[in-house]
């Protein structure tokens, strides 16, 4: 199942961001093997509510989409969360190898317009970061 929950959060400095987390990790999460995180932003020119522009909106939807439909085909990552708001897209990953993410995430892009993407990738075998993000915004499915 690919279930995911949306929130909307404020920054420190008040703005919206639009939290949206995946549920049903809980197999990537215990298993041991997508020990490092990786955060990709992109930091947009900014509407008076600190939403995209529509231009940007739609390109940011299909990155989205590139990345999605790359890594369910090859299960070296997972995404797990997307933050939009206050003047930047962030989407973060839980990858088993660095290596191999990038080749994916490259391929899974190289037909999209270019981006102005800052990529960062730590160590976080306790999955911290999803965890807060869910701790903070997690809605239940109601079924």
């Amino acid at each position: 199942m690919d279930r995911w929950w949306t929130y909307p959060a404020e920054a420190d400095n008040g703005k919206t961001v639009i939290v949206s987390g995946r549920d049903g990790v809980d197999k990537f999460r215990t298993g041991g093997k997508y020990n490092y995180r990786i955060d990709v932003t992109w930091r947009y020119n900014a509407l008076p509510s600190g939403m995209p522009e529509d231009a940007d909106a739609r390109l940011m939807e299909e990155a989205t989409d590139a990345l999605q439909s790359a890594f369910a085909k090859d299960k070296v990552a997972v995404m797990t969360g997307i933050y939009t708001g206050d003047g930047r897209r962030d989407w973060v990953f839980y990858t088993k190898n660095l290596k191999i993410f990038s080749v994916v995430f490259n391929k899974a892009l190289a037909e999209i317009d270019s981006m102005p993407l800052e990529i960062e990738a730590e160590e976080d075998t306790g999955w911290s970061e999803y965890l807060n993000m869910r701790d903070m915004t997690y809605i239940p499915d109601e079924d």
